[in-house]
């Protein structure tokens, strides 16, 4: 019987225990690699050490003071996603190409919502 062509647990290795450790290695290489590499990764941990303190210090109800936080969070998970589609193009062809640009331009574009989103919010819950 031929190998299913779509299963890949040939390919991931490590099961149970040992497989949750090197997914936790990776994602913390991840994360490692974004605040060294991305100076927009870095200047969205500041905002969250910023802003998640001062949400907590804020006379708000819980679920305020959790949507507040959750927003902020938001933000430095769409650059990762968005500076991970950047280097998969860059990694495909440094070639300029409209489908790469529009690729890129799309992850920015994710990030801007995202950080209209946290004004809005922001803005709604304080004024």
């Amino acid at each position: 019987m031929p190998p299913n062509l779509l299963d890949s647990r040939p390919l991931k290795g490590q099961r149970g225990f040992r497989r949750i450790l090197n997914a936790t290695s990776y994602s913390l290489a991840g994360l490692k690699a974004a605040f060294v590499g991305e100076a927009a990764f870095r200047q969205l941990v500041m905002l969250n050490l910023l802003l998640i303190p001062v949400a907590c210090l804020l006379d708000v109800s819980r679920v305020e003071r959790a949507l507040l936080i959750a927003v902020v969070l938001l933000a430095p998970i769409v650059e990762l996603l968005n500076s991970a589609i950047e280097a998969t193009v860059d990694r495909i062809s440094l070639e300029l190409h409209p489908l790469s640009k529009r690729a890129k331009d799309m992850g920015s574009a994710a990030q801007l919502l995202v950080l209209v989103l946290i004004a809005a919010v922001w803005a709604t819950i304080l004024l």
